[in-house]
């Protein structure tokens, strides 16, 4: 017998306090640019869940000022040029 299915207006969403992961070290020994390109991916992905939590769903939407905005809000360093792209690639990828 098929479950039964709530309306959405009905259904009950909890909100579970989200446990960050513990922290492991980088690798050493690689190049100085791998952890340059790894934590700017790290910050990218940091920006873009940000900007879609509130309600930036379109690369057009994003410009340099908004996600440096965006990057104040949530506490981490402004983004540089390369970095604010890479947001961008990603709302439009992410689709």
């Amino acid at each position: 017998m098929a479950a039964a299915v709530l309306p959405l207006d009905t259904r009950r969403h909890t909100s579970a306090p989200v446990v960050a992961l513990p922290k492991k070290p980088l690798p050493a020994g690689l190049p100085r640019e791998w952890y340059v390109a790894h934590n700017r991916r790290l910050k990218t992905m940091r920006l873009t869940i940000a900007l879609l939590d509130s309600g930036v769903y379109e690369a057009a939407q994003a410009g340099n000022g908004r996600i440096r905005r965006t990057a104040e809000r949530i506490g981490v360093h402004p983004p540089s040029d390369i970095t604010c792209r890479m947001v961008r690639h990603l709302l439009t990828y992410g689709r």
